[in-house]
């Protein structure tokens, strides 16, 4: 594993604007980076990575299985009690998941460590899935890289491939698609999975989250007043959980990507049930509820709440110091803590890998970096 540094397309701006890519700078910050790109080796891909991703989504799994069925850990959990059956009965009756995303630290030697997955509305899909595999093209075509390199990036066909099979389950029915209003990078992830559900043969109409309706007799609807009776959102369980339409969510017919049991697999309790179930995994870190006498560590921990999102309200302490922190409005239902486990410097950049899935099996990998501890909403992506 190594950070190269490369020459940019000279017109790659150009080709973002032709391609939709409308977010590749965020904020006035450039999000996209492609001076530099990080490589692995075949081995360091199948062994370290693609195989742990596999076996931890596995592990999680277990997880879902193992809470679904205790009172006291939907509480831990954060779930609100008003919602157990129907987060339940999602994963009792095997609602279909689309996709997730592992994040891992990962120097090339030893075994990859879990940081989080983000298991309900992980972004960087089209970046990952498009964008990187049309900027290898572009480079092998100059000469930039060498003949013989490749990318392990087969999440775009595997996106295809499993609306294909969800369609199967859904045979004439709307997918209708949402986010939030505020967001282009949202908006851009959730277009590209238009596209992908579009691929597929899926019949797709998007709507804001803002804009979605509740008629009289209990359905979600759009702002034609078609009742939603299948759709992805990317939105967050937790939030959905508690919105006022939220008591609506059992009784409505509509049908979920991602499904409502995701609440727990993306949910940073995760983290000290994955312990508690796998101790001393090669690919786990300790890890344990804030309030456990049992939490202990020799070295650095990271204090995470369990709602976290894009890097916010983590603190990473060190001999009761806090040597790193992020802002953010997480905290209010409680933390975890995690040992800390550094991610490997570059130049001056921490690099963390993400690695996805689609239907249960990776997909390929996304390199996020930043010059800070702590990976954030806008941390630059590289190829």
């Amino acid at each position: 594993m190594r950070r190269v540094t490369c020459p940019e397309r000279p017109h790659w701006k150009g080709k973002a604007v032709e391609y939709g890519f409308q977010f590749h700078t965020l904020y006035g910050q450039p999000y996209w980076q492609e001076s530099a790109y990080y490589e692995f080796s075949l081995k360091q891909i199948e062994e370290d990575i693609e195989a742990p991703t596999a076996e931890i989504h596995q592990m999680c799994l277990q997880v879902v299985d193992k809470v679904v069925r205790d009172e006291a850990l939907m509480q831990r959990f954060c779930i609100p009690e008003a919602h157990w059956d129907l987060v339940r009965n999602s994963w009792l009756r095997g609602d279909k998941s689309l996709y997730s995303r592992l994040d891992l630290a990962y120097n090339g030697q030893g075994p990859a460590k879990l940081f989080e997955n983000n298991a309900d509305t992980p972004t960087s899909l089209y970046e990952t899935g498009f964008w990187q595999w049309l900027w290898l093209e572009d480079q092998l075509a100059s000469g930039v890289l060498p003949a013989r390199a490749d990318q392990f990036n087969l999440l775009q066909e595997k996106l295809v491939a499993r609306f294909e099979q969800l369609k199967q389950q859904h045979p004439d029915t709307l997918l209708h698609l949402a986010c939030c209003a505020n967001s282009a990078e949202d908006r851009g992830t959730v277009q590209y999975l238009e596209d992908c559900a579009a691929e597929a043969g899926i019949a797709t109409e998007f709507v804001f989250v803002e804009d979605i309706g509740l008629g009289e007799n209990g359905e979600f609807t759009d702002l034609q007043d078609q009742a939603i009776r299948w759709m992805f959102k990317l939105y967050p369980w937790e939030f959905m959980l508690r919105e006022e339409f939220g008591a609506a969510l059992a009784s409505s017919h509509t049908q979920w990507l991602e499904p409502p049991w995701k609440a727990i697999v993306s949910n940073k309790a995760l983290l000290p049930l994955l312990w508690q179930l796998f101790p001393q995994h090669p690919n786990l870190l300790p890890a344990f509820f804030e309030d456990d006498p049992k939490a202990s560590f020799t070295g650095a921990y990271v204090k995470k709440p369990i709602f976290a999102r894009e890097g916010s309200n983590i603190a990473i302490v060190e001999r009761g110091e806090i040597i790193s922190q992020s802002l953010g409005p997480y905290g209010a239902e409680g933390f975890v803590l995690q040992a800390f486990e550094p991610l490997p410097k570059f130049a001056e950049h921490f690099a963390l890998v993400g690695s996805w899935l689609v239907d249960d099996t990776p997909a390929g990998l996304s390199m996020r970096e930043d010059n800070q501890l702590i990976t954030q909403n806008l941390s630059a992506y590289l190829p």
